[in-house]
């Protein structure tokens, strides 16, 4: 149905950012975002009001174009970021960049691009933050310095756009079993249980119930940690 609201999802080729499409693909026509375009077609064949939105978030002037084909916009849900994780001492500037760039500084260029659509829908913006933008810890420091700066984004966000009838959420899980994980972990040099971690589909429904709440319900910040016993 096109009269639904509209929400894009970025990263959504895989772990939270496709759960979260799915999650949410019973009530909206959805956008996902993505560079792995086969990923996002093959999601958007299983989804009922799905297209693929291939866009590279490191490529401003692909971004700006993409972004300016959007005049209204319900639902703006930032899942996309990258985890380059060392110790202060052996973190070169590159390291710094890499995540600032993915996980700061893409995320509120988008977010600037599509205000006006935003405004227009009274929209939602969720950022999929981290444990680590909450508590840094030893080894973390670029990727945890990365969150904590999102996590002041979205608090600023939040005061200057609330006025405009914006809500923004901010969703803290704890580790979660994706392909970015696994990664972490085989960088630790530890042995990788799926069962100590959250299923994506949890933090999805997280983001589910802030983006479902009633029009007098602005959830602002959501802490989703994995159960050590189920």
């Amino acid at each position: 149905m096109t009269d639904r609201p509209l929400a894009l999802v970025t990263g959504a080729s895989r772990g939270i950012g496709a759960a979260v499409a799915e999650a949410l693909s019973d009530t909206h026509r959805i956008l996902l975002g993505g560079r792995d375009a086969e990923s996002l077609a093959a999601l958007a064949a299983r989804l009922p009001d799905a297209e693929p939105w291939p866009v590279d978030l490191s490529d401003e002037a692909a971004v700006a174009e993409a972004a300016a084909g959007i005049d209204r916009l319900d639902v703006l849900v930032h899942s996309a970021g990258v985890a380059r994780l060392g110790e202060v001492a052996g973190s070169p500037a590159e390291s710094w960049r890499a995540n600032f760039e993915v996980n700061v500084v893409a995320v509120a260029e988008l977010t600037r691009l599509l205000l006006p659509a935003l405004r227009s829908a009274n929209g939602h913006v969720v950022v999929i933050n981290s444990g680590q933008g909450l508590s840094a810890r030893e080894g973390w420091g670029p990727y945890a310095a990365s969150k904590f700066g999102v996590r002041a984004f979205a608090d600023v966000l939040r005061a200057e756009e609330e006025g405009n009838g914006l809500r923004v959420t901010s969703v803290y899980p704890g580790r979660t079993d994706t392909e970015m994980q696994q990664a972490v972990v085989a960088g630790e040099g530890g042995e990788y249980d799926p069962a100590k971690y959250l299923r994506p589909e949890s933090v999805a429904g997280a983001v589910a119930a802030a983006v479902l709440a009633g029009p007098d319900a602005h959830l602002t910040d959501i802490t989703v940690r994995p159960r050590p016993h189920r």
